[in-house]
């Protein structure tokens, strides 16, 4: 993401947040390595994280409510199983 166009197009918030010493010592790490390039980014990517997390467990959720609302048939379910033993069979290890 380009810096210039984010700022230009996206209305941002500014925050304080408390931290730990020992937490501010991991994102000062993860600066200093050079996987940040600020504080600030690598807090927004812990959010982006956290926010990623949530779709995805929404996302399973979903998926497994479908699954108890409207169980797999034995022919699907012997598929699926089918499938899983090819695709490991398949594996170099």
């Amino acid at each position: 993401m380009h810096p210039i166009w984010y700022a230009s197009v996206v209305t941002t918030q500014q925050i304080a947040v408390r931290i730990t010493s020992e937490q501010m010592a991991v994102v000062d790490a993860l600066v200093e390595r050079g996987e940040y390039s600020s504080r600030a980014a690598a807090v927004r990517a812990g959010i982006d994280a956290l926010v990623e997390l949530g779709r995805r467990d929404r996302d399973d959720r979903s998926i497994i409510d479908g699954y108890l609302r409207t169980p797999p048939t034995q022919i699907e379910r012997a598929a699926a199983e089918a499938s899983l033993r090819d695709a490991i069979a398949e594996e170099p290890w």
